[in-house]
């Protein structure tokens, strides 16, 4: 069994050093070792999407990333999307308003998702929202509703 090491992330804008095994994903990390429980444990095996974050800028799912291999780089999760004041992000808003959710479970990766498929400029017709969300799964059913939310919240950030 691998000794402990400590592994220092830079998660949401706050420094975590965390005592934990090089075979922690960093999804593991986020929820067991940090309480960070808004990035889901879908499937496991990065299928699912429920466990996308964003490291540097760009999604990643969480599950197939050990936390060493984070170190040194900022990550976002779903809980540092929001502003300092607790104003939604414009995506987390639109999905409010769009109902883009049933059960929730999933919703946490579909935001981190939406808001890299805006950045990126993947947002210009449903058909392209759709694509680039693919790798995200609703068994609920939502996608309708998801691909209006992204689409509102592309339109707000024009």
């Amino acid at each position: 069994m691998p000794e402990p090491r400590d592994v220092t992330l830079d998660i949401n804008g706050r420094r975590h050093t965390l005592t934990i095994e090089p075979r922690v994903t960093l999804l593991d990390a986020l929820r067991e070792n940090l309480g960070l429980n808004g990035t889901k444990k879908g499937c496991d095996q990065g299928q699912c999407g429920a466990c996308t974050v964003h490291v540097d800028g760009e999604r990643q799912l969480a599950c197939l990333m050990l936390a060493v291999q984070a170190e040194g780089k900022a990550i976002t999760t779903i809980e540092g999307l929001a502003a300092a004041d607790g104003t939604p992000h414009p995506v987390q808003q639109a999905f409010i308003e769009e109902d883009a959710f049933q059960c929730g479970y999933c919703t946490p990766g579909q935001i981190m998702s939406a808001v890299s498929c805006i950045r990126e400029g993947h947002a210009g017709s449903d058909a392209e929202i759709r694509e680039f969300m693919a790798g995200n799964l609703c068994r609920c059913g939502a996608y309708p509703n998801i691909v209006a939310a992204v689409r509102k919240a592309a339109e707000v950030s024009a």
